[in-house]
């Protein structure tokens, strides 16, 4: 049986993967793909923590983490079309001039 250590592990450089493309990257597109990875890092923290101390309230959570995440993706691409229509880039740099 493998030691959920090593899950936690590895939902740690996940998050690490996820927060270091969301900060470096400019392209809107690759920092929702970040972000989705932070949430599967904690989904992964959820699951392997709730394994180990057979409980299924981590399990459960995760499906509720699953269906926001799923949310999130759809309205945000939605966002990115929509952005994408008007200003032709998907660079948060240049999108982040507001005019009023």
């Amino acid at each position: 049986m493998i030691p959920v250590s090593w899950y936690l592990t590895l939902a740690a450089i996940l998050f690490s993967i996820g927060v270091y493309g969301f900060l470096a990257r400019r392209n809107v597109i690759i920092m929702f793909l970040s972000i989705e990875l932070m949430l599967n890092a904690a989904n992964l923290n959820l699951v392997a923590v709730s394994h180990y101390l057979t409980d299924l309230r981590g399990q459960i959570l995760t499906f509720f983490i699953i269906a926001v995440a799923a949310a999130e993706a759809a309205i945000g691409l939605g966002i990115v079309v929509a952005l994408f229509r008007n200003k032709a880039t998907v660079y948060a740099d240049e999108i982040a001039q507001m005019k009023g």
